[in-house]
């Protein structure tokens, strides 16, 4: 067998990456988008998109994506490889200098088909070979005209807070008791629940909404319930964050904070609402299926 080459692409030779085309089940080929590089008006970067080569052949290809000013990569989302070729593409995971989680997209009931089940457990255990541990699988949602707008509650009264300090603290007791698997994988670091707070903080500082689209929730009686955070990531509007701390769970204000985030968003204009939540968050995915979020995606996550 050839000796296998790995690199990663440039400007000159991006088109490189669209001469193996794999099944477009999972990946972000499963968004029906085509692999378009910065150097042509897309998305990907050359140096960030890296592929593997038998006999000047691409066989695997991975591409890191990242948002317009970022200097280093957010995430892996689209790895795929030829069949019978898992084991050059893990060594393409192994020898790219990216330590980012790898986000495996499908689409929703994904295991009830047994073509895409494959392809999305082959793409699963390659990145594990590589090193990758499974983190959590999450719903994708995405609201659009064509779902009902679930009417407001009132129960909860939303002001917006400039002082990050104040928002830190909010995140600090939100996440004190938590189901969200990113968060708790941050707080069982070093940082531990101040770093976790302060991710999601600079989350809503990295998306390029305004800030003071953030709004804290109060009870009646003047008790900050939680935070919900209208945002826009750069695919579009989606639901930022929703939290609720712990010594006002128990009311279903998550459905509220969630209703009034997309009213807020549907107000200035969007046409559409992204929103996640861990598969495991029960309560959360209760609440989007009552205000009537479609799950659009299945996404499995590996760090």
């Amino acid at each position: 067998m050839t000796d296998l080459v790995i690199r990663a692409l440039t400007s000159s030779d991006a088109a490189l990456f669209t001469t193996f085309q794999d099944s477009p089940f999972v990946g972000r080929a499963a968004f029906g988008h085509a692999y378009t590089s910065t150097a042509d008006g897309g998305e990907y970067r050359p140096d960030w998109s890296w592929v593997a080569l038998r006999e000047n052949t691409v066989i695997a290809r991975a591409a890191w994506w990242g948002a317009p000013g970022d200097t280093e990569p957010v995430v892996l989302n689209w790895f795929d490889f030829a069949d019978g070729e898992a084991e050059a593409g893990a060594e393409l995971l192994r020898r790219a200098p990216f330590d980012k989680e790898y986000e495996v997209i499908a689409p929703a009931g994904w295991r009830d088909d047994p073509a895409v089940r494959a392809a999305v457990e082959a793409r699963v255990a390659a990145a594990t070979a590589a090193g990758m541990k499974p983190l959590v699988e999450r719903y994708r949602y995405r609201w659009t005209p064509g779902c009902p707008l679930p009417e407001r509650t009132g129960r909860l009264t939303f002001r917006p807070e400039p002082d990050d300090e104040v928002v830190l603290e909010v995140l600090r007791r939100v996440h004190s008791a938590t189901l969200d698997a990113h968060a708790r994988k941050a707080i069982e670091g070093p940082g531990g629940l101040d770093a976790a707070a302060q991710e999601e903080l600079d989350f809503f500082h990295w998306c390029p909404s305004p800030r003071e689209w953030l709004r804290l929730a109060y009870t009646p009686d003047g008790e900050v319930a939680g935070i919900q955070v209208p945002a826009h990531n750069p695919s579009g509007p989606c639901v930022g964050f929703i939290g609720v701390v712990p010594e006002a769970r128990g009311h279903g204000y998550g459905y509220d904070l969630m209703v009034e985030c997309t009213h807020f968003l549907v107000e200035q204009g969007a046409e559409f609402v992204a929103a996640a939540t861990d598969r495991g968050n029960v309560p959360m995915a209760a609440a989007f299926a009552r205000a009537g979020y479609p799950i659009s995606q299945e996404w499995v996550h590996l760090a």
